[in-house]
């Protein structure tokens, strides 16, 4: 029987979940649980989960069932914690008073359940925002993404961001918890309680620039990290905007390239003509240009070119040479038709008994190149058949005797870790800290990270944090050698080379695994491990624009125009979107890829091993846009803001406040109204407007509501409003203007726990970010990075190459 028939094609049959979630972050986790094989029952309030009125419903609520229940009943809230007695994972999105209020504390949930595993997604963590309202647009408002994302807007100020970076941060950070917490469970017997939330999740998504920063903060005299690519005026100031060129072609589309490495942009700038230009006296200091008129003409000269040719142009480019590559800006729905997406059998169609055909994502991660499960329809509001209906005469789960453990739950385990970059290696970086021992394979050079930003090292830092670095030459014997003999004691391999690079180094599944059968084998790559575009290099901007997150944040900047600065003005729009540090592809796909490992290695455990598994940077993408890219006849307008991206409607926006600066306004539920019409009433009388009366006026005349508000915000500062707002019980927060990267490691994120302190050889003691997941019971770790090939020698003497060999080897260039 192949490793994903029969009964591992469902790694978590058999385990039952119980959703009480109310917001995207908890409906997230459960679709990942339940396309795993968990039975997955909702508990829907009267009326309806909130996220039912979602174009992304039938992909988010898929293959559950529902259950109809008033947790404010006593009758009902009685069946509820029958429910949370017989299931194995309760997931929740409750604000920490209000889960006090209902009795959902770990210390009860383990009375009631000792072998639950329960995850607590909230907005903010700890700290003086804890019970603050978790909406993503508040989050994203006071941690500076809107601020640093400014550029998208077509206008002075911050920018409202679309894409959910915050609550997928939180979601898979949740999951790494429950799948680690149900890992430790199989041997301690004891289930405990995993805290996840938008902060923390949020802060997995930046690549490098937390490190930018730091090295600016510590040294400002010596290191000014370089902020927006270009100045207030629109001209470039870095020189990634040449690698990473946004560009329309002639006939209308708009292109992303990725030439990231100096290797891939030499391919460019020789297909552009370049080459003999930049030879020129002139461009001597290319790609550091100080001369701002130089670099505002290398950009011009570089779009006249690209945007001269079609799109069948440029593919015919494309294909004749691998080491060039652009995506075309597709919505979160036209990426379903991408090649790669088709050939892998990543979109599916599920028949939906009212819907009809609905077109969605198949499951993350595949198995053996196929799904994990075959897809069902979201359910009905009430329709059941989860076995947690049916388990009235569930025994009593009991905790076992002796103290409970409290270690590290992947203590033990090894992962070793094949590839560059961020998006597959920052996911083993995100094990790192809970438990796991990673060994990292780098060239004699070094990870290209490492080199990416202009620091030393600081590019790689934090993808490096908490692993062991071993270099070696993977071309040579030796070196191959080596590497069979780490993956003979690993638990976990991920590699992200593209497709066909490990079969030709001999490190791909197959081989691997007849080193180790027990292996849990990963390929993150970005497209896929063959296909059409499965030998194309694959960085975040491209991969922004080819799944729609770029679009999902400026969904009309990517028009047909002939006007050069309206071309550059649109170019910045796109940049921002698509490659923004903040919020892009590669913490998207890196969070992804950590769920997938973990997912395999208790399939494994709970003797149901799988196939070889892939996760996308592409199709993972597509995961994070499934509340709307749904695709179905008769289906709503996706979620998307408005043309100037102050927000989605009157109370879920951005505002401008005096003096410039912005407040963030998040009071879309009905109950919501009646607070701030009162707490507005100094100022015009809300309530008594007959335009505003109720839900469905309001939205008829939401433009007329939000000139309304707009003209009161403007009478006094943001901080007052906030004050003033979020004392009557209203989500606002002042707009945070800096960067998040800087925000992460300030005093007050220090003391509200989300950075702490680490050692690493290049920065000595500095602030990390803190773990993403905690838990009641097991601890995490935070450790600083390392540099390249530190560990080499250490990691030979453990494998038995006496000194003699290793000095041998290091003389003949294998190790480093």
């Amino acid at each position: 029987m192949a490793p994903n028939e029969g009964a591992a094609a469902e790694p978590l049959a058999g385990l039952t979940v119980l959703d009480l979630s109310t917001a995207l972050p908890g409906a997230l986790v459960s679709q990942f649980l339940g396309d795993a094989g968990a039975d997955v029952l909702m508990v829907e309030p009267p009326g309806g989960h909130p996220l039912r009125s979602l174009t992304g419903w039938p992909g988010l609520a898929r293959g559950k069932s529902s259950r109809v229940l008033d947790l404010h009943d006593d009758a009902d809230n009685a069946r509820v914690w029958e429910l949370v007695r017989r299931a194995d994972v309760l997931v929740t999105t409750f604000r920490p008073r209000t889960a006090a209020r209902l009795g959902f504390t770990p210390d009860k949930l383990g009375e009631v359940n000792p072998r639950l595993v329960s995850a607590g997604i909230t907005g903010w963590g700890a700290g003086p925002d804890a019970d603050l309202q978790g909406y993503e647009a508040l989050v994203m408002a006071r941690w500076g993404v809107m601020h640093s994302k400014a550029p998208a807007a077509p206008r002075p100020g911050p920018a409202f961001v679309s894409t959910p970076y915050a609550s997928w941060g939180a979601a898979q950070t949740a999951l790494h918890g429950i799948l680690c917490a149900l890992y430790e469970r199989e041997s301690s017997g004891r289930g405990q309680h995993v805290h996840a939330d938008l902060v923390r999740g949020l802060s997995t998504m930046d690549t490098y620039s937390y490190f930018m920063q730091l090295v600016a903060l510590r040294w400002p005299d010596a290191f000014s990290a370089v902020g927006k690519p270009w100045d207030d005026d629109g001209n470039p100031r870095g020189r990634l905007i040449y690698n990473l060129l946004s560009t329309p072609t002639s006939d209308g589309h708009w292109l992303q390239f990725a030439q990231a490495e100096p290797r891939l942009f030499a391919a460019f700038a020789e297909e552009l003509g370049l080459s003999e230009l930049l030879a020129e006296p002139k461009w001597a200091d290319f790609p550091d240009l100080a001369d701002p008129a130089l670099r505002l003409e290398l950009w011009e000269i570089m779009i006249d070119e690209a945007r001269s040719r079609t799109l069948d142009e440029w593919n015919r480019v494309f294909a004749a040479n691998p080491s060039i590559q652009a995506e075309r800006f597709r919505t979160p729905t036209e990426a379903f038709d991408h090649p790669q997406l088709v050939h892998d059998g990543r979109i599916v169609v599920v028949d939906d008994p009212d819907l009809g055909p609905v077109r969605q994502p198949s499951t993350m991660v595949h198995s053996d190149g196929a799904p994990i499960t075959e897809l069902r329809p979201a359910p009905r509001l009430g329709e059941g058949g989860s076995a947690l209906l049916t388990g009235a005469d569930t025994p009593r789960a009991t905790a076992p005797d002796g103290p409970a453990p409290s270690g590290l739950p992947l203590e033990g385990v090894t992962v070793l870790e094949l590839g560059s970059m961020f998006a597959g290696p920052y996911g083993a970086t995100l094990l790192t800290d809970l438990g796991a021992r990673v060994i990292k394979v780098e060239p004699l050079a070094g990870d290209t990270m490492r080199r990416l930003a202009a620091f030393p090292e600081a590019g790689g830092a934090k993808v490096l944090q908490g692993k062991e670095s071993v270099a070696l030459d993977l071309n040579s014997e030796e070196g191959l050698k080596i590497v069979h003999r780490i993956a003979e004691r690993a638990d976990i391999v991920v590699q992200t080379y593209r497709a066909g690079a490990a079969e030709r180094a001999r490190v791909d599944a197959k081989t691997l695994r007849a080193v180790n059968p027990d292996l849990v084998y990963l390929n993150a790559p970005g497209y896929g491990t063959d296909g059409p575009y499965g030998h194309s290099p694959a960085y975040a901007p491209s991969m922004g624009a080819a799944s729609g997150l770029a679009l999902s944040d400026v969904p009309d900047a990517a028009g047909a125009t002939d006007d050069l600065a309206e071309i550059k003005s649109s170019i910045i729009r796109l940049y921002t979107a698509a490659a923004n540090q903040t919020g892009q592809a590669d913490g998207v796909a890196a969070s992804g890829a950590a769920s997938a490992m973990l997912l395999g290695l208790l399939a494994r455990r709970r003797g149901r091993p799988m196939g070889a598994l892939t996760t996308t940077m592409l199709a993972t993408a597509t995961h994070c846009l499934i509340d709307r890219n749904i695709d179905y006849e008769g289906r709503s307008a996706p979620i998307q803001p408005d043309r100037l991206l102050y927000g989605y409607s009157a109370l879920y926006r951005l505002y401008e406040a005096a003096e410039g600066h912005w407040l963030c306004l998040a009071a879309p539920q009905e109950r919501e109204w009646e607070r701030l019409a009162t707490a507005l009433a100094p100022y015009t009388d809300l309530a008594g407007d007959e335009r505003f009366a109720t839900v469905s006026s309001r939205a008829e005349h939401d433009s007329e509501l939000a000139d309304v508000l707009a003209a009161i915000f403007l009478t006094r500062p943001n901080d007052a409003w906030e004050t003033d707002l979020r004392a009557a019980g209203i989500g606002c927060v002042a707009v945070t203007e800096d960067l998040p990267e800087k925000l992460f490691q300030d005093d007050a994120s220090f003391e509200a726990g989300y950075c702490v302190n680490a050692m690493s050889p290049v920065f000595d003691e500095h602030r990390r970010l803190d773990a993403a997941t905690h838990f009641s019971r097991s601890r995490v770790r935070t450790r600083g990075g390392c540099l390249t090939g530190e560990h080499t020698d250490a990691i030979l003497a453990e494998l038995g190459y006496d000194e003699a060999t290793v000095a041998d080897l290091h003389a003949r260039g294998v190790i480093g």
